[in-house]
């Protein structure tokens, strides 16, 4: 509960220039009916400000702290239920990047895979109405999910039914292929995921379109012999000329992604995945400091593959423990003096 009066308060008044405590106390109890007394409320904007999530502009009266100023870079770290989204605001996220902690039985016990260890669930409705609420329209969903088995496949299935539901359409599949890790589990070895993507509604454009930026140039007299699509489109930028994009991720997707895991002994926590498969991904799917969420956050190499393509993240991490890990990883890759990070 104080962390979500603290993310509401966070998300309503994050372009606001001030925010007084007697309009942060009609947020909290009058818009979004939460069932607290107002010393709780104030409580927690005095945390706030220790936190760095709020700065103190006058007596009862404050701003928050993290706002994006121009092309700054920064991260939000929460330690809370990934599935409750309720602190975000509708349409506010640029795209979602997440692997769920899956509830498959026996399909996660044998071999090195202790995930048993973790609190596992299956995905339900409301999750991916949650989803679809909090992204903007066109946005791209990527779900990590396990390669199909006679254990899984209905679930698998039951996931794209329900996102279907929700408003997404079904973009494409790509495999991660794990370098030469090889899982010796159920009835045939394994070596990959698959990383699943979705749209929100009909796909945002961030594909260039070769053919019209070419016929801008041209009729520019711009010379662009020997330019790639990309050295065109920045051609066009630096003359102040339109860009033009067709819908679908930045560049076709590739037939799989293929990047080796960290080595067991290295790793922040079994399920992580490799910083470079996620700065792939990230930038297939969104454009410099956009804001991407990431709901099961483990490891947080989601968050420095974001700093390291400079995009803003929001990552939420339920296990105290875990995300005492996660931040020490992130501390120790990032440099923070250039990505402010707030928890």
């Amino acid at each position: 509960m104080n962390n979500s009066i603290q993310m509401n308060l966070f998300q309503y008044f994050l372009d606001e220039e001030q925010f007084t405590i007697q309009e942060a106390t009609t947020l909290v109890k009058k818009v979004n009916k939460l069932n607290v007394n107002n010393e709780s409320i104030r409580a927690r904007i005095y945390e706030g400000v220790d936190k760095g999530l709020f700065q103190k502009i006058s007596r009862g009266v404050y701003k928050v702290s993290s706002q994006i100023d121009g092309n700054q870079n920064n991260c939000l770290l929460i330690n809370g239920d990934g599935r409750d989204l309720s602190m975000i605001e509708s349409n506010s996220i640029d795209g979602i990047i997440t692997d769920h902690p899956y509830d498959l039985n026996k399909a996660l016990t044998g071999g090195n895979r202790k995930f048993a260890t973790y609190e596992l669930f299956k995905y339900n409705q409301k999750d991916f109405d949650e989803k679809q609420r909090v992204l903007k329209n066109g946005s791209f969903m990527v779900e990590f999910l396990p390669e199909e088995s006679e254990i899984n496949f209905e679930y698998l299935y039951k996931i794209k039914e329900m996102a279907i539901k929700s408003g997404f359409k079904y973009f494409a599949k790509v495999p991660w292929i794990k370098g030469t890790f090889i899982a010796n589990t159920g009835r045939k070895s394994k070596n990959s995921e698959d990383v699943m993507i979705f749209s929100k509604g009909e796909p945002r454009a961030l594909k260039l379109d070769a053919k019209k930026n070419i016929e801008t140039a041209l009729k520019n007299n711009i010379d662009i012999k020997g330019k790639n699509s990309y050295e065109v489109r920045d051609l066009l930028v630096e003359n102040e000329l339109e860009v033009c994009y067709m819908k679908g991720t930045s560049g076709m997707l590739p037939t799989s992604f293929d990047y080796q895991p960290r080595g067991k002994k290295e790793k922040v926590m079994e399920a992580e995945k490799p910083v470079s498969l996620l700065e792939n991904i990230i930038e297939y799917i969104s454009k410099p400091y956009e804001t991407l969420l990431d709901q099961f956050a483990g490891s947080g190499n989601f968050v420095i593959a974001c700093f390291n393509t400079k995009r803003n993240s929001i990552a939420i991490e339920k296990d105290k423990e875990i995300f005492d890990k996660m931040c020490h990883n992130i501390e120790s890759q990032v440099n923070t003096e250039d990505y402010e990070i707030e928890r």
